[in-house]
This record gives structure tokens, sequence and C-alpha cells, in this order.
């Protein structure tokens, strides 16, 4: 898989949810994963060809792993003139001590916080997060099994307390994808012990299962949240955006 090959829908998820203007200042909220990475390679090259210019950096969040070097995504940013920051925090200890049996959804929320914090200390608008297609189908499974909402999270939307927008660049982009691409990619392990023994993972493995007796099911269900002739989740999103931001203002 080929940087060409995936910036088409790459553009293209740019190009329908209006994630980039030109004076924005976007950083990428870099885990050291495949997905993360991908997203950071992905918008250095749009960067390049963009009509609208825009500042990039990476930011990643040391939860506090011991073994946790990031060093290599360090070398790769400076190879590529991308500012990097390491935003040092003691997230682990925290969540494995309130929460050890379900430490995902507390891990989430202090990771974006300090995402968000360190975006604004260095003056940038825009959040870039590395979710792609595969995550856009778990999460509504996640939301309709365990909530009981048909929910799921948007391409683009807007933090009005922070003032920060979050965009979603890689949503057309599947995880088989992905994983072809960032063999190339410095990927660090994730030493988190919840790894693979998630919600999310159990949706992943649940999906895999189906799809041995439908083929086509993963297609099918990005299809019905995206598809604007079915049931849209996502329409009138540029309206729910700009109500957002509207809403900031007041």
């Amino acid at each position: 898989m080929t940087t060409q090959q995936l910036l088409a829908p790459f553009r293209r998820a740019i190009t329908d949810f209006d994630m980039i203007a030109n004076g924005d200042k976007i950083a990428v909220g870099v885990s050291g994963g495949k997905d993360s990475l991908t997203l950071l390679a992905l918008l250095k090259a749009y960067q390049r060809f963009s009509p609208q210019k825009f500042e990039l950096a990476a930011i990643t969040v040391d939860m506090g792993f011991a073994e946790h070097d990031f060093s290599p995504i360090a070398d790769f940013c400076k190879d590529n003139g991308i500012d990097y920051y390491v935003e040092k925090t003691e997230i682990a200890q925290i969540i494995f001590e309130k929460c050890p049996d379900n430490p995902c959804s507390l891990c989430s929320k202090m990771r974006r916080g300090a995402l968000n914090t360190k975006i604004n200390e260095i003056g940038f608008n825009k959040l870039a997060l590395g979710h792609h297609s595969d995550d856009v189908i778990e999460t509504f499974l996640l939301s309709f099994f365990y909530e009981g909402r048909l929910s799921v999270f948007s391409p683009k939307s807007y933090m009005s307390r922070m003032k920060i927008t979050v965009i979603r660049p890689i949503v057309y982009i599947s995880e088989r994808e992905i994983n072809a691409y960032a063999k190339n990619l410095p990927v660090v392990k994730n030493p988190c012990p919840a790894d693979k023994h998630t919600q999310r993972q159990y949706m992943k493995d649940l999906i895999h299962k189906i799809q041995e007796d439908i083929p086509f099911v993963k297609e099918r269900m990005f299809s019905a949240v995206c598809h604007p002739e079915r049931y849209n989740l996502w329409d009138n999103i540029r309206q729910k955006y700009l109500d957002e931001l509207n809403d900031s203002d007041k």
C-alpha cells in the first residue's frame, strides 16, 4: 500500500467535511501506533500539495509506562520536518489504581485532556485523530450494544470549551489498508496491559466472526452510517459543526 493510494480517500474525507482551512495549525495526536503514524505521514504528504496552507505538529501523551520509548517517532518527525512534543503524565498509574478492570474510558478522557492542554499551550487550533473506517463500525456497535444508542463519532467536531476543532481525516481508510501501509513506519509497541482485552477488541473479534458468513458486512455497516441515501448518522455534519461554533461565540 503506497502513500499515493491512501491519499485519494484521505483527500476525499478532508474535502467532504471541510476539515482543513487556510492558516490552520494542526496537531496530530500520536500514540505511536499504526493509525496515528499513518495519519501523520499522510498529513505531511498532503501538506506538500494542499490548496490550503497549514502548519503541522505531532503530540504524544507519555502515560508513564517505564518501557515506552518514543525516540523512533522523534527521529521520524525530525527527518520529515515536523515539530514533535511529548507531554509527560502519570495517567497509567492513576487509571490502573482507580479503574483496574475497565480503564479505557477514563484513560481516553485523561489523554484527550492532556492533548487539549498541550494544543492550547502551543497555539494550535485543530487536533487530528487517527480513527479509521473500522473504528467507525466498532464505535457504532459499542454504543448500540452497551449504551442502547445509535451513535458514532463525527469526522469533524468542535470543542467549544477548549476552542479546538477535532478532525479525523482517515475515516475512509480501512484498518487493513493501514496495516499494509504502516509496515514502513516507526510503530511503537503498546505497553498497556489492557491492550487486546477491551470491549473494542471484543467488537473487532465479533465483526471478524460475522465476516466468515457475511464477507461484505463491514462495507455494509460503514455504508449504513455514512451513505446519504440510507440512515446517515453523519447527515448535516457541517450544520452541526457550525451550530457548535456559533454557540461558543455567544
